[in-house]
């Protein structure tokens, strides 16, 4: 089953010979976020934030989006999320999300301290100022959540078999959301780190029986502080990637005490922050 997320491209494929051949590759569109908020009888509608994404699971994205910037506190925030039908003539209505906030929700725009506008690849470096990430980043609510290493070792495999965009192409990011025995609740994949990221925990947010501090992210790229950021806010306890973590994501995973793990691949991880979060069954020397 091809999803929308995919489209085909004619290429010439050179490897033993030389053949023409059509081959499917990763969508990437853009996302328009308009907020609509204020009192009922005086609604305002605003631009916020352009994103460059695969398509689908558009709402999970931008309410992802919204509480990880915190924009929102919460899913009950939102009355409405729905496609822009007076878009432009010139970009498709699927590419603009329009959100409408509950009517006792209030924007503070100067707060927000930067436009945000954002690209797959792009991440903390469109902001104004560290600090300005580092204020909406919540304290860790009390989590006692503690894995196997076994649970760690096999996470990779099981979000791997999961992406189903990622065997047509090969080219698109993931984020799964795992339990603490290993059970893969929730995943989702994006051209961006951010996006699949934000999707996944938009997903998450709609589904009130998930429990988000008994839960541990891997991502199926690096880590980046932004990324680190984003899952403080959503409230998991431990992070993990296949890919390594920037020396400020580690630093802000100190700094508000969450699991970090890097480099989870062929048998082997790198603990960075919060190794008690890991029930490891090779002799160790830690105290």
């Amino acid at each position: 089953m091809i999803t929308s997320g995919v489209q085909s491209a004619n290429i010439v494929r050179v490897g033993e010979g030389i053949k023409e051949e059509t081959d499917l590759i990763a969508v990437e569109e853009p996302l328009a976020i308009r907020l609509e908020y204020g009192a009922s009888t005086q609604r305002q509608l605003r631009d916020l934030s352009i994103t460059m994404r695969t398509p689908g699971h558009d709402f999970e994205l931008a309410l992802g989006f919204l509480f990880t910037e915190g924009v929102i506190q919460s899913k009950d925030d939102i009355a409405d999320i729905r496609y822009c039908q007076s878009a432009q003539k010139t970009s498709k209505a699927e590419n603009v999300a329009r959100v409408s906030l509950s009517p006792d929700i209030s924007i503070d725009w100067q707060k927000l301290q930067r436009h945000f506008y954002t690209t797959s690849s792009c991440g903390v470096c469109g902001k104004t100022s560290i600090d300005a990430v580092q204020s909406v980043c919540p304290i860790l609510s009390v989590s006692d959540l503690s894995v196997s290493q076994e649970v760690i070792h096999q996470a990779p495999a099981k979000l791997r078999e999961a992406q189903l965009i990622f065997e047509y192409t090969g080219g698109l990011h993931a984020a799964g959301l795992f339990s603490q025995t290993g059970e893969l609740l929730l995943w989702r994949e994006d051209v961006g780190r951010h996006n699949a990221l934000d999707k996944l925990i938009g997903a998450a947010l709609s589904q009130p029986e998930i429990s988000l501090a008994s839960t541990l992210i891997l991502l199926s790229g690096r880590v980046s502080f932004e990324l680190v950021q984003k899952t403080l806010m959503a409230g998991v306890p431990l992070l993990a990637a296949v890919g390594a973590p920037s020396g400020l994501a580690i630093q802000l995973a100190q700094q508000y005490d969450l699991g970090l793990i890097g480099f989870v691949r062929d048998q082997r991880f790198n603990i960075y922050h919060g190794h008690q979060r890991v029930q490891l069954t090779q002799p160790t020397t830690l105290t």
